[in-house]
């Protein structure tokens, strides 16, 4: 079955991300998505964003902030490949993304991306902002993609 590429709503793509995604709730915002259809039927969504990370949002870099399928075959390369052609055609220079380090990074390697980085992990809750916890702890893998 051939993938196609389509646009999509924020509120559609976050809608499918919590139905489909193992361990994340969408997130907050987006700065395009883009939907991945077989047959006529939506198998993935890609949301691309700003960077989590204040040290890389330079304004020349996006992150996807969550790529979720229902387990179509090649659609997560198919989706990563997308979003980093749409963000180097609208003047992006790079785009990143973070896995949980157990996760192997198949499709990011298929879609051309190189891991940079190592992070660990932690929670976000801080005395000064407590907050709870809803994303696994475990140390992440940052992948990038720059433009040729």
């Amino acid at each position: 079955m051939k993938l196609v590429a389509a646009p999509i709503s924020f509120r559609d793509a976050a809608a499918f991300v919590k139905v489909h995604h193992r361990h994340h709730t969408p997130p907050v915002g987006h700065k395009f998505s883009i939907a991945a259809y077989a047959d006529g039927e939506l198998v993935g969504v890609v949301i691309v964003g700003r960077p989590v990370a204040r040290r890389r949002d330079d304004g020349f870099t996006l992150e996807v902030t969550r790529l979720c399928t229902n387990g179509h075959p090649n659609a997560c390369s198919f989706l990563y490949g997308a979003s980093a052609r749409a963000a180097f055609a609208l003047g992006y220079t790079r785009i990143g993304t973070y896995i949980l380090k157990s996760e192997p990074g198949t499709s990011l390697a298929a879609a051309g991306w190189k891991v940079i980085a190592e992070t660990p992990g932690k929670s976000w809750s801080v005395p000064s902002r407590p907050r709870s916890d809803k994303h696994p702890l475990e140390p992440k893998l940052l992948f990038e993609r720059t433009a040729a």
